[in-house]
């Protein structure tokens, strides 16, 4: 009886310790929490520009959530948004990036129609000239794969994009450019 006592007074502290790591790993749902494949992007100005900030993107099932906070833009206008085939800002107007990318050979577009797997939704600065936007895409995935967002660039334009004209949706020139690193 005192083996079976001693056994159990310790075994109840490392159970309590196994309850609280468990319930450190629950979601408010009470489900456990995934860890999901991630990525950012460190956007930093391109020449004569100050637009710089960060971009998230976490991969969700067949899309990626895209969280991004940019400031140093135009105050109350809009910004074309790309994921670009390069993850090369060497170039002072960001053009080592090369064109948008573009996985499954699609015309440039809206999310809601035939797109490139680069085609973002435009960021809209405040007044402030800061932007903030969560949002999902979809065609691409965080990896190395043919559709992988991993080593491929990410660019703010310093217009808005229209989202007909082929291939860049008239965004005008590269304020900002980074590079998508795992996270």
């Amino acid at each position: 009886m005192a083996l079976t006592t001693m056994t159990t007074r310790s075994t109840i502290p490392s159970l309590l310790l196994l309850a609280a790591a468990l319930a450190g790993c629950m979601s408010q749902g009470g489900t456990v929490a995934k860890t999901l494949p991630g990525a950012v992007a460190q956007l930093q100005p391109t020449a004569g520009n100050k637009a710089a900030g960060t971009v998230w993107f976490t991969q969700d099932g067949l899309r990626v959530n895209v969280r991004v906070q940019v400031s140093g833009l135009v105050p109350n206008q809009e910004h074309g948004f790309h994921v670009h085939e390069k993850g090369d800002c060497s170039a002072p107007d960001g053009m080592s990036a090369g064109g948008h990318f573009n996985p499954g050979g699609q015309p440039h577009g809206p999310q809601n129609a035939p797109h490139h797997g680069g085609d973002m939704p435009s960021l809209k600065a405040d007044g402030a000239g800061n932007a903030q936007a969560s949002f999902q895409i979809e065609g691409v995935s965080i990896g190395t794969g043919i559709d992988g967002l991993l080593g491929k660039g990410v660019i703010v334009h310093a217009k808005p994009d229209d989202y007909s004209t082929q291939p860049t949706g008239n965004s005008g020139g590269r304020i900002a450019c980074g590079v998508i690193a795992a996270s």
